[in-house]
This record gives structure tokens, sequence and C-alpha cells, in this order.
């Protein structure tokens, strides 16, 4: 059997005529850039996440570099992010001449240390110089958007919430949800990059605030910086959203939460086959939340067997098995040659470190059938049986 790690062309089997009958009206009235669909789409965004604006944007690392950019950081600023994510979480910091000052994750989901955040506020010798905070929703698990909330206000510092991954997923006071992901900073980015539970058949991406203001200067960036075109009162970028991939994302955006549910589900029966499989000795899982606080952009098992090559493999198992996985991430960022400037040594973020050896990334798409669930699971356990 084949079992993808993501599967587009079964959902696009499903949403095929929609998708035509978009596309060939943008060709036919031939507006392409910033028309009818991306006004549109930044409307129905704003509305399902019940923020204030929405900004569409060339993609979700442009979404963070223009979020960066509005805050006008100086050389010397700083901004507390993780180490254990996506290189432009970073790098939208140093392109906009600011400094990373990292966290370390928590264990099993591996968002980032909230308790180690606010030592970094109190205790850091610079500490003045922090200017903003950038914590990621990672995998589509939420952060505790209350405590976000609370951070901003005590330490009065910017928060940009990296939301590439789990656009849908909201957080609960115990019943009734409080916000949706992205929404209790003061910007919130997205990623439409094609494997995203939201993704377009391109690049794509989102900036979301409640904040008017920062939604303009983001408007106005994405055009070269100016508000009135060949008018430009700062340097901005290229970075605009296109009309076809926002017509896509239109069409897409009306299934998301029938396909968040299936997600829900694939979740919940890998939870019930591992237990009945007996592997709890020998990995960890993302337990099954049911009310949407995880929406299982991507589903990541943890090794507990602390040989770094173990991981390496179950992985090589799989796939001459047939069964796609990924390793996100296989090295931190504090680590990465690019930034060794940072000062920053092995060691130093050790839950982060560990998950980079440890941890494989599972098959999860809303198509994904129970069988080929089964057919996973079955070739882990056989893998742990014969080592």
């Amino acid at each position: 059997m084949k079992v993808p790690l993501f599967d587009m062309t079964r959902q696009y089997e499903k949403i095929k005529q929609e998708v035509l009958q978009a596309l060939d009206e943008i060709f036919s009235h031939g507006h392409v850039i910033l028309g009818e669909n991306v006004t549109m789409f930044e409307k129905e965004i704003q509305q399902y996440l019940h923020c204030g604006h929405a900004v569409g944007v060339a993609n979700g690392s442009d979404a963070l570099l223009l979020a960066v950019h509005s805050l006008d950081l100086k050389p010397g600023d700083m901004v507390i992010t993780t180490p254990y994510t996506f290189f432009a979480t970073v790098s939208s910091i140093t392109r906009n001449g600011a400094l990373p000052v990292f966290a370390d994750v928590t264990e099993k989901y591996y968002n980032i240390d909230l308790d180690m955040v606010e030592d970094i506020l109190t205790t850091h010798p610079n500490k003045d110089k922090i200017k903003a905070f950038i914590p990621v929703h990672l995998f589509g698990k939420t952060l505790d958007l209350k405590r976000l909330e609370d951070i901003k206000k005590k330490y009065g510092i910017s928060i940009i919430e990296d939301n590439a991954q789990a656009i849908g997923s909201v957080w609960h006071d115990g019943q009734t949800a409080i916000k949706f992901a992205g929404t209790a900073g003061d910007m919130g980015t997205i990623s439409f990059f094609p494997t995203k539970n939201l993704g377009a058949y391109g690049d794509a991406g989102m900036v979301v605030t409640n904040n008017e203001k920062l939604a303009q200067r983001i408007k106005k960036l994405r055009v070269h910086g100016a508000a009135k075109r060949y008018y430009h009162e700062e340097i901005g970028y290229n970075s605009r959203i296109d009309e076809v991939q926002a017509a896509i994302l239109r069409i897409k955006l009306k299934h998301l939460d029938s396909w968040i549910e299936k997600r829900l589900t694939i979740a919940k029966n890998y939870q019930k086959l591992f237990q009945d499989s007996g592997l709890d000795e020998f990995i960890t899982y993302p337990e099954y939340f049911a009310d949407r606080s995880h929406v299982y952009h991507q589903y990541v098992i943890t090794l507990s067997d602390k040989k770094s090559l173990l991981r390496d493999r179950l992985a090589e198992h799989l796939q001459e098995k047939g069964i796609g996985t990924s390793v996100y991430y296989p090295r931190c960022l504090h680590m990465q040659k690019c930034f060794e400037y940072l000062g920053y040594k092995s060691g130093q973020f050790p839950i982060s470190e560990a998950a980079c050896e440890k941890t494989l990334a599972l098959p999860i798409f809303p198509e994904l059938t129970v069988e080929e669930q089964e057919y996973v699971v079955k070739n882990i356990k056989d893998f742990f049986k014969g080592i």
C-alpha cells in the first residue's frame, strides 16, 4: 500500500468543478491582481476569524516579514521567539535588522515555553531592548491566547502570532471559545502554502489584525510602500496575493471546518490505534482534542528512545513500506550556520534539540482512510517488534 504524507489530488477531485469555473471567470475578465476575489477573500477571512482586518500578501514568509517591518524596529532591538520552527519565523526578525532571543519549547506539543518567555522579559540583561514576541502555534496546536494577551499588557511588547499552521484553531476557557489563533496579538500571520489546512495551489499568505493603522501599513508595504499608485511613502515590497489563489482559497474556506473535523477524527483514530497496538512505551503522540484547540496540521510523534538514529531508522522502514513521513525540523534555528553570529551553542535549548532528533510526522490529511491509518500503525508496531 502507498500512503502519502499529504495528497492534494484527492481534495481537488471534490472541488474541481468549482475551481475550474472560478478560474474561467478570472481569465475571461482578465483582472488577475488585487481584484474582487482578493477583496472578498480578505473579508471572508476577517469574518471567519472574527478579527478587524485581513490583508492578503504573496506568502506566509512575507506575511511575517511585513508584520515585523511594520513595528519599525531599530538595530539592536530584540524579538523573542522559538528555535524550533520554520526558518521564516526568525529570518523575518533578522531581515528587519533586529536580533532574535530564543526561548525553549515545552515537551510533547513543542510550543514555546511561556514561563521561559516571561523569565526572559524580567531577567534578560538587555530586557529594555526587547520590543516584540513572535509565538508560533506549532503543528496546529494553539498556545494559551489569554496568557499571550496578559504578557502583551504586562510587559508592553508587541506580539505577532505566527499562525502559519493553525488556522481554524481556537483557545477555550473550558467551555466557550475565547479567540481564534492569530487574533490575540497585535498581528497574526497566515500561510496558505499548498500543504496547509487551508492551502492554495501556489504561494499565498495573509496578515490579520484588529489595528486599522497596522492594516493600512501592511496594505501599503505590499505594493512597494505606495498608498497611491506611483507615490511611494516608504520602501516596501512586491507582495500581493493574486486573484487566482484568492479565488481558490475562497472555495476552500467554505470547506475548512469540515476538513478540520476530519482531521480531528483521524487524530482520534491514530490515538486509539496506538493504544490498541501497545505502542505507548515506544512513542508519545498528540492527544485527541475535540474542542479544536489542535487542528492537526501535522501529526507528529516523538520516539521515547534516546538514541537519535532510531527516528531515522523508523522513517526508512516506513518509506520502504510506501508510507510518507517528514521531519519537522531536523536542526534548530539557533544551530543553523547563518545564525552562528548570534552566539548560541548546542545544549542551550535541550527540548528543542531533542525534538529535532526524535520527532516524526505521519500522514494526515482529510481524505486519509482508516485502512491507510491502520497500515501506518501496523508498520510502526512491526518496526518496534524488530529492534
